[in-house]
């Protein structure tokens, strides 16, 4: 997932591993990337909202990290570019990182013998590397590592027997339901805005306690009310709660809504059976370098 923009030399990848599993530069040493991105629940935390620091509760559930580099941009409501913005503004603010400036966080890094040779070494010729931009960059470098193929990608390569005839059945209702018109592309989704709630309320089936404005919050559109990120299906049967709110528990109920407040439709149980076992084919290897755990430079002498 690397782009002219955004290569992935391997020094540049190599420590944004280390910065993706680093907890020491926040300001209360528990919150890293990997904390909401956790290998063993495919990239999530398995909470409804994503924790910062001091146990601050943050606005959206979080999403998979697996494959993310490939959406349109980051978060729910699109308010970060891509992952490399996305994880140099996690730094500062309230929530994640919590550092009351880029200054502060630096210092951190600063602090932390190791790091500034594995950033001159990212980042050769700059006088000054570790920066937050550079912070960013590596960190996003190593995030676009992070592919995790499916048995659909080998069905979609000419493999027939990588499905099993329930997930073929599945991918047709799939297909013809409708979920293919948001639910497309690489990533499955990740690729457009839609409005959650096209027919009725999305609160009346996720029995949601708020109603999250959407990306009328970044735009202050009208027409980006209750509008979010069309969410990618790639490994979503490992990735609950679901949607922003992570107010729905289990994926076949998840799809029943979907259904019904995007499509206006109510599926039989066997059609959503189905379209379940479709989803579980989404599921992907994790990347190697993801399921093991970096060892960090140690903390400086006190």
């Amino acid at each position: 997932m690397g782009t002219p923009e955004n290569p992935l030399p391997p020094a540049r990848v190599e420590l944004g591993r280390m910065l993706f599993f680093e907890t020491r530069v926040s300001i209360d040493g528990t919150v890293g990337c990997v904390k909401c991105h956790q290998p063993f629940l495919y990239g999530t935390d398995g909470l409804p909202r994503a924790i910062g620091v001091k146990d601050r509760a943050g606005a959206h559930n979080a999403p998979t990290i697996l494959n993310a580099a490939v959406q349109m941009a980051a978060h729910w409501t699109g308010n970060r570019k891509d992952v490399e913005d996305q994880a140099m503004q996690a730094l500062i603010g309230p929530g994640a990182y919590g550092n009351p400036s880029y200054d502060a966080a630096m210092a951190r890094i600063n602090a932390i013998p190791g790091y500034r040779a594995m950033f001159e070494k990212a980042f050769p010729n700059e006088k000054d590397p570790v920066t937050p931009a550079n912070w960013g960059k590596a960190i996003g470098a190593y995030e676009r590592t992070l592919v995790s193929r499916s048995r659909f990608d080998a069905y979609l390569a000419g493999d027939a027997k990588a499905l099993t005839t329930n997930e073929q059945s599945g991918l047709r209702k799939f297909i013809g339901t409708g979920c293919i018109a948001c639910h497309n592309g690489v990533g499955i989704g990740g690729g457009m805005y839609q409005k959650f709630g096209v027919v009725e309320e999305y609160w009346n089936a996720t029995a949601s306690k708020t109603h999250d404005e959407g990306r009328f919050g970044v735009t202050k559109q009208p027409s980006d009310m209750y509008v979010f990120k069309v969410s990618s299906l790639r490994n979503v049967a490992r990735t609950p709660p679901y949607f922003h709110d992570g107010s729905v528990a289990s994926l076949p109920e998840a799809v029943k809504v979907m259904a019904r407040v995007q499509l206006g439709k109510t599926l039989p149980d066997a059609d959503t059976d189905d379209i379940v076992a479709f989803l579980n084919s989404l599921t992907g290897t994790l990347p190697k370098e993801f399921a093991t755990v970096p060892e960090l430079p140690p903390a400086a002498f006190q």
